[in-house]
């Protein structure tokens, strides 16, 4: 102990970085990042029970990948002009800040306002710390130490599900939140003490021009996906309002970036065949990644009427399939090549994505976690890929960005995969019920019901058969998007540029 303790003294003296000590605080901040995908993801259908607003459920995780998918870019840019350690710091008070209230909430809407503040933050913490591991080690030790990182999803993988579980049924499902705490301030002292670097400090230009017309394109489109087909019709006027509002504001996003001194996003960038590739397969497995974890532990506990570890179990087991690919992956780079490596993870998605189009009540959570895990091995070959291959790409001054980039792209996916997939869970379920009861008053928001095993069991069996079956039949739909996610994930890889043998092969 006396030993770690002069350690981190002369660290801090010396004003030298101390790879194994920030690489520990970068473990933690990503640990929080990971355990939040699944831990609220396990207590959702017990804070819906709680709260209430079935109809609003996607929009808690929309909420938070909405500002995560705008902020990921703006606070990569601004590491790559100020310095990776501000722009990390920042981001963890933010997120920390936002975990707080979130416990706090006592409304859907006041969670959904409070996800909001927490996914600011979180636009910093992931993609920075990828960044900051990106500047400390050379490409061959990046593949060695992302494979290393991904562990972090395999903890989190059994700790989030687990103690979400234990917080909804035993606690409180406040602590889902407030357990970030700890965590983000062990994270940003090891960052503040620790890692030091040298920042040019000429006068910087934000685009904040970008930033703003970004987020009104994103949240003009997540409104309609949302919304579409189940509070307004796809042809109605407010819908066609918001869709030529994203479209003209996207538009215009692109010029100005063209122009820019300093770009949110630099166009040049996806220029790179292996950038552009890797980051659009990045978005259709982030639609993928939310499909599973934001509906499955719903499937699980409303239709299979099991509790909610077991609901954590399947998706534990997608958290524990991708830390072993993410550790052979960084391996299968160095001999085989991004191109290889990408197209077994793109066989998995498939294969995983199949298994839910065949699930049903009777095959029980052992067969929906399967496809978990077959799914998590397919994110595991992918991610740690394409952050490799991008990082290899680009020189320091544009690896905070690029990282970033594709960071903002599997944001996007699950902020656009959120929206889209909740949307067709609702106007499905809806639809289904409008059909089917017959006078029961049963509508959408009754099956927040189903959720809670006392309300379920206080059900008349025909409602409860009424809303099982139609949670069921609209599921199928959810997972057939997720099927053809992968499948355009698959074919996506295939376009990969192929190993140049006059370069490393880990660059193809």
């Amino acid at each position: 102990m006396k030993s770690l303790t002069n350690q981190i003294a002369s660290s801090i003296q010396n004003k030298e970085t101390n790879r194994p000590f920030v690489l520990g605080a970068i473990i933690i901040g990503m640990f929080m990042a990971a355990i939040e995908g699944t831990i609220v993801s396990t207590a959702m259908p017990g804070i819906v029970s709680d709260l209430g607003g079935f109809s609003t459920f996607s929009w808690v995780f929309s909420a938070y990948l909405l500002m995560s998918a705008i902020t990921v870019l703006i606070f990569g840019k601004l590491s790559d002009l100020f310095g990776r350690k501000p722009i990390y710091s920042i981001g963890i008070v933010i997120f920390l800040i936002g975990s707080l209230l979130c416990g706090f909430a006592e409304s859907m809407e006041a969670l959904i306002l409070f996800r909001l503040i927490q996914g600011i933050g979180a636009g910093a913490v992931q993609p920075i710390a990828l960044t900051i591991v990106g500047d400390m080690y050379s490409m061959e030790e990046r593949a060695k130490i992302q494979g290393y990182l991904a562990s972090v999803w395999g903890i989190s993988a059994i700790a989030g599900p687990a103690l979400g579980g234990i917080f909804v049924q035993y606690i409180d499902w406040s602590w889902v939140f407030w357990m970030n705490i700890p965590l983000g301030v062990l994270s940003l002292v090891g960052i503040v003490l620790l890692l030091h670097e040298s920042i040019d400090k000429e006068r910087k230009s934000i685009d904040y021009s970008g930033a703003i017309l970004l987020l009104v394109s994103i949240s003009a489109l997540m409104v309609v996906l949302i919304e579409g087909g189940v509070h307004w019709k796809w042809t109605s006027l407010p819908i066609l309002t918001l869709l030529s509002t994203s479209f003209v504001a996207m538009a215009i996003f692109f010029r100005v970036e063209l122009k820019a001194k300093e770009p949110l996003m630099p166009l040049g960038i996806w220029r790179d065949p292996v950038i552009a590739i890797s980051n659009s397969v990045t978005f259709t497995t982030g639609m993928i990644l939310i499909g599973v974890s934001s509906f499955l532990p719903t499937f699980v506990q409303g239709v299979m009427e099991k509790s909610p570890i077991v609901a954590g179990f399947t998706l534990t087991t997608m958290s524990i399939g991708w830390p072993i690919a993410s550790t052979i992956a960084g391996k299968l780079v160095i001999k085989i090549g991004f191109r290889i490596t990408s197209v077994l993870g793109g066989i998995s998605l498939i294969s995983g994505s199949v298994i839910y189009l065949l699930m049903t009540p009777a095959l029980g959570p052992i067969f929906a976690g399967f496809g978990s895990f077959l799914i998590g091995v397919g994110m595991g070959l992918t991610s740690t890929t394409f952050i490799v291959a991008i990082q290899s790409s680009v020189s320091w001054k544009q690896r905070g960005i690029a990282t970033a980039s594709n960071m903002f792209m599997r944001t996007l996916g699950s902020a656009v995969g959120a929206a889209l997939l909740g949307g067709i869970l609702n106007s499905r379920l809806q639809q289904y019920l409008t059909n089917r009861s017959s006078g029961e008053g049963v509508n959408l928001n009754t099956a927040n019901q189903l959720l809670d095993e006392t309300k379920r069991n206080s059900l008349d069996p025909t409602v409860l058969d009424l809303l099982q079956n139609g949670l069921t039949t609209s599921l199928k739909w959810v997972y057939g998007g997720v099927a053809v996610m992968a499948l355009l994930s698959f074919l996506l890889v295939l376009f990969i540029p192929k190993p140049d043998k006059k370069q490393n092969p880990a660059r193809s």
